[in-house]
């Protein structure tokens, strides 16, 4: 005997839901978001305790953060744009930071291997004259 299945097809209807209205972004003034990015360019400034005092999420500030200096970064690099000159004001050197011992600074890097006695001292990056000298005299007391 033949089996006969029906399908019935499934229907909806949302007459008795409520729907919402559909959530809207919210506008920050441009001086709320100038007042907020000067605070947070401070020094020692916390953008994460700034934001949250403002009731805004961090990475919006951060957002903002980074479209002021980009707009800055712009600016100093648009063409016409002079650069600026500052004043500046020499002052001779007191008696106490005048040093009548010449300092030499060596910033080359490198190795310096020694071999005295049975000991071996290796010296790796810039070293100062002074550590060296120790360091050779010690090992001369032990060789």
């Amino acid at each position: 005997m033949p089996t006969t299945v029906c399908i019935k097809p499934l229907m909806h209807i949302m007459n008795d839901q409520v729907t919402r209205a559909k959530r809207r972004r919210r506008n920050h003034s441009p001086e709320l978001k100038r007042e907020l990015v000067a605070r947070s360019l401070k020094p020692g400034a916390s953008v994460a305790a700034i934001a949250m005092e403002a009731g805004i999420n961090a990475n919006l500030l951060f957002t903002w953060r980074r479209a002021h200096l980009g707009a800055m970064a712009a600016q100093l690099k648009a063409p016409g744009t002079a650069p600026v000159l500052l004043p500046v004001m020499l002052e001779a050197p007191s008696k106490e930071e005048v040093t009548t011992e010449p300092v030499a600074v060596s910033r080359t890097t490198g190795t310096i291997e020694v071999d005295i006695g049975g000991a071996r001292m290796r010296l790796h990056g810039p070293v100062d004259e002074a550590s060296v000298r120790f360091v050779l005299q010690t090992l001369r007391a032990f060789a």
